[in-house]
C-alpha cells in the first residue's frame, strides 16, 4: 500500500467534525512569546505546498505535544520534506 494509499483510508475512517472552529487549537500549535499559531505561519509562507507546511508545523511543535518525544516530531518533518522532494523530481 502506497503513502497515498494509506492517507486516504485513514482519512476514510476519521470522525468528521463539522464544528471545527469550535474545538479550540490546542497550545502545542501555538508559540509561547507571540501566541503565533502554526498554522497561520505556513498560511503566510506556504500557501502552496502541503509537505513543507506540514514540515514547518511539526517543527514548530516538536517537544511540545504531550507522549511525541522531539524527535518524533523531526523525524516527521524530514519524512516530509522527503516526500516533497520526491514530488518535485518527478
Amino acid at each position: 500500500m502506497t503513502q497515498n494509499e494509506k492517507l486516504i483510508k485513514n482519512l476514510e475512517t476519521m470522525p468528521i467534525d463539522l464544528d471545527y472552529k469550535a474545538t479550540p487549537e490546542p497550545s502545542y500549535y501555538s508559540g509561547k512569546k507571540y501566541g503565533y499559531s502554526a498554522r497561520k505561519v505556513v498560511e503566510d509562507f506556504q500557501p502552496d505546498s502541503y509537505n513543507i507546511g506540514t514540515a514547518i508545523s511539526y517543527l514548530l511543535r516538536a517537544g511540545k505535544k504531550e507522549g511525541n518525544p522531539a524527535e518524533q516530531d523531526i523525524q516527521k518533518a524530514i519524512n516530509h520534506l522527503h516526500f516533497e522532494l520526491d514530488r518535485l523530481s518527478k
